[in-house]
């Protein structure tokens, strides 16, 4: 690990904390706190954005390949701005509320829609970029 390698990962992982606080509070205040609608919408467009770039990786190679881009916008970036911890204390804060149909809809609902958005951003990607030349990352 290289102090070049550490400064991308922290200013990757700065950007996005402060931009999971940004979109993870509008999307609250938008549309209530009592379910963890922002950390979804955080995690959903994360997994999406990170299909993306994984797409790229495979499909175009080069820089979307390199590791100064997985090391600031994989590992820092997407690192700070997605956020299991905040899902699982939120899950089990639901549960422990007595909310158990809730906690077990945002498992149920963060579990698929990641995954399915990461693909949709993966092959996305790849279909506009044409075929595949590479590892996925």
């Amino acid at each position: 690990m290289t102090l070049v390698a550490c400064a991308l990962v922290l200013i990757g992982g700065f950007l996005g904390g402060i931009s999971r606080f940004f979109l993870s509070g509008v999307v609250g205040r938008g549309v209530g706190e009592t379910f963890p609608w922002g950390t979804l919408a955080v995690n959903v467009s994360g997994a999406l954005a990170i299909g993306a770039l994984a797409g790229a990786a495979r499909a175009v190679g080069g820089i979307f390949a390199s590791d100064l881009v997985r090391d600031l916008i994989v590992v820092g970036l997407f690192g700070g701005y997605t956020t299991v911890s905040s899902f699982c204390l939120q899950t089990l804060n639901l549960a422990l509320d007595g909310e158990g149909r809730l906690a077990a809809f945002n498992v149920v609902a963060s579990s698929v829609l990641c995954v399915l958005f990461v693909a949709l951003g993966f092959w996305a990607v790849v279909w506009v970029a044409g075929p595949a030349t590479g590892p996925a990352g």
